[in-house]
């Protein structure tokens, strides 16, 4: 392990039986498990510990195999020069769940979902095992978090936080990310988040793009976004950091709208428009023409995610619908947050940070 040695007296951190001395970074695996070939698996987190005293975040990315985009917002972060101002210490963990990650999977090999295995057990299946050791190495002794993910394949997702309610401290974190949307939602049981707060700790979920692909404007909001949060609870003292001019748009309530027939799907609006009750968003119709059904939207709001395939059965999820208060204010926040976010500087700094 190569560090530089620091004069400071913060004591060093301590993770995988490995201690980082303030003012350096290291990438210490940490054992999960042995692969059926023999080989080892580990759980890759890169500590970068600061040389002043500050909250532990961590951020995490590829809970889910298939959701790659995290991969790449984790690496620009490490990579961004405002790492040198960090104060406290940042827990980098790109990819969570490296058996789906490898297969291009969403699952472990067990066919479990990590995300609904929380908090997890020692001796547990596979997905209990690294659900466990997560939340005990990395979750448990952080301050905060954010978790990145994508929406399941096949679909897109517009960058947006999810959190549990107004007035606690992690609506207020979700405020200073600054995504074009924040989604008031209810934490589901077996979930990263909802373990997280049983250990008060306070997590963001960040959702935008789809499995298996990179976004450039999903990935600049989710790296801008973090810097953000980071700058708004003291890691970072970085005068090029700065909140967004625009404030989120906050929904407490969304909706899918789902297939009226099976057939083929001529999609009408895309992730991001606003849309009005009774609107038409979508025509499914047989593969002859002979037949159309209508996709109707239930309510006014926002399309936050939407599916990329026109081939549907009756019942599929096509569109993710966000109440909002009012259309065109929404609309003037889209644009401006596109505008906002063409005008940060996000430069990826390639010379050592520390």
């Amino acid at each position: 392990m190569n560090v530089k040695r620091s004069r400071t007296k913060r004591p060093a951190f301590e993770l995988g039986g490995q201690k980082i001395p303030p003012g350096t970074r290291s990438t210490i695996d940490v054992p999960v498990s042995v692969l059926s070939t023999h080989t080892p698996m580990n759980l890759p987190v890169q500590v970068v510990h600061g040389r002043r005293d500050g909250p532990v975040m961590f951020v995490s990315a590829v809970v889910h195999g298939d959701e790659v985009m995290g991969v790449e917002i984790i690496r620009r972060l490490l990579r961004h020069r405002a790492m040198r101002t960090l104060r406290g210490t940042l827990l980098a963990v790109p990819i969570v769940n490296g058996f789906g990650f490898i297969t291009h999977s969403r699952y472990l090999p067990d066919r479990r979902d990590l995300n609904r295995s929380f908090p997890g057990k020692e001796m547990g299946s596979l997905a209990s095992m690294l659900a466990e050791l997560f939340l005990r190495e990395v979750v448990c002794r952080s301050d905060l978090g954010i978790d990145l993910h994508t929406a399941a394949l096949h679909r897109t997702n517009l960058p947006q936080i999810r959190v549990g309610s107004r007035g606690d401290r992690a609506f207020d974190l979700a405020m200073a990310f600054g995504a074009p949307v924040v989604l008031l939602s209810k934490m589901r049981e077996g979930s990263l988040r909802q373990a997280a707060k049983n250990e008060n700790v306070d997590v963001l979920v960040y959702e935008a793009g789809e499995a298996l692909r990179f976004d450039e404007i999903s990935i600049r909001t989710g790296m801008m976004g973090i810097l953000r949060v980071m700058n708004s609870v003291g890691m970072l003292r970085s005068t090029t950091i700065r909140p967004s001019k625009v404030a989120s748009l906050v929904s407490t309530f969304s909706q899918w709208v789902r297939a009226p027939d099976g057939g083929l799907l001529r999609a009408h609006r895309q992730s991001g428009d606003i849309v009005a009750e009774g609107e038409t968003i979508g025509i499914v119709a047989d593969p002859f023409g002979e037949k159309e059904w209508p996709v109707i939207a239930p309510l006014a709001g926002i399309i936050i995610g939407r599916t990329n395939l026109p081939v549907v059965n009756q019942g599929d999820a096509l569109f993710h619908i966000a109440r909002i208060r009012s259309a065109d204010d929404a609309e003037e926040k889209l644009n401006l947050h596109t505008e906002e976010l063409a005008m940060s500087a996000l430069d990826d700094d390639d010379d050592e940070i520390l």
